[in-house]
């Protein structure tokens, strides 16, 4: 049976400056089941990125519930939130985030480095998550301005799915 890992309950998000008051979110409500694959579309200004941010716990709602794996995430810390994050949950950005002067590798390895695991277990993992996401473990090191687009999308999806 197929599990709920992340429910957003009546989210909404407001953002408000001194003279103007911007509805990103007016009352979303969805479930995200274990294996699903899901695409959120819309026009530009929609409130995707906004709805991106708060599902990864970036951002908090102006009112609504976020739960992942049963957990409301407004009832916890920051600390807990960024562990969440950290263990759960796998971000590819739109412009990859890759640090240039890091090797492939070590762009990889970046999610593992505050949960104490060992280099050698990393770097296991690591190479594990390009095959998984490439195929191609010849690209670890080598930098990411050595890559083309694609290789460098592949790297950050690595990234996002090694722990």
């Amino acid at each position: 049976m197929r599990r709920e890992v992340l429910t957003l309950e009546d989210v909404v998000k407001v953002y408000k400056t001194s003279s103007v008051i911007t509805h990103a979110l007016k009352g979303v409500s969805l479930k995200i089941y274990s294996g699903d694959f899901i695409a959120i579309m819309g026009p530009s200004g929609s409130g995707k990125t906004t709805l991106l941010n708060i599902m990864g716990l970036l951002d908090r709602p102006t009112s609504g519930r976020v739960i992942i794996d049963g957990v409301e995430a407004s009832k916890l810390s920051s600390g807990e939130v960024a562990r969440i994050r950290n263990y759960k949950i796998g971000f590819v950005f739109q412009l990859f985030n890759l640090v240039n002067r890091l090797t492939v590798l070590e762009n990889i390895e970046i999610p593992l480095i505050p949960r104490s695991i060992p280099r050698p277990k990393r770097v296991e993992m690591a190479t594990k998550a390009l095959i998984r996401a490439a195929g191609d473990p010849s690209w670890l090191p080598k930098k990411p301005n050595q890559l083309s687009g694609g290789q460098q999308q592949r790297v950050a999806i690595a990234r996002a799915i090694v722990g």
